[in-house]
């Protein structure tokens, strides 16, 4: 079973997710804030991070450059996830370090498969 670390603040968006990663087979663990985030990816060692972009306490981007810049977590692949989606925020979450990004509300197909690409690549 793949470990998902779901990183959202909104309860409502993190309950119908989660509910909805946990039938398609994925256990998922919370984080509530980017340093939550930050630390449980240290700590959970997660097969993949979806992160919220704005976040409480160290915003979605920050938390990003954190994972990515740390030896334990950088091989971790992270979708960024925006509700403001704005041109350029896609190369900013490149930028950061996402490996991938996609817009809220979630479509749940569109990031299955963007989910399950990564995993494939970050297991070969």
């Amino acid at each position: 079973m793949k470990k998902v670390l779901l990183v959202e603040d909104n309860e409502m968006n993190r309950d119908m997710l989660s509910r909805r990663l946990v039938r398609r087979g994925f256990e998922v663990v919370f984080a509530v804030d980017g340093q939550q985030g930050v630390d449980l990816a240290k700590r959970e060692r997660p097969d993949i991070i979806l992160m919220d972009m704005s976040l409480p306490v160290i915003n979605g981007w920050e938390a990003t450059r954190s994972i990515k810049g740390d030896d334990a977590t950088k091989r971790i692949p992270l979708i960024g996830l925006s509700a403001h989606a704005m041109a350029g925020d896609r190369e900013k979450a490149i930028e950061a370090g996402c490996d991938d990004y996609d817009t809220k509300p979630v479509e749940l197909e569109r990031l299955i498969g963007k989910m399950e690409k990564l995993l494939g690549a970050a297991g070969s």
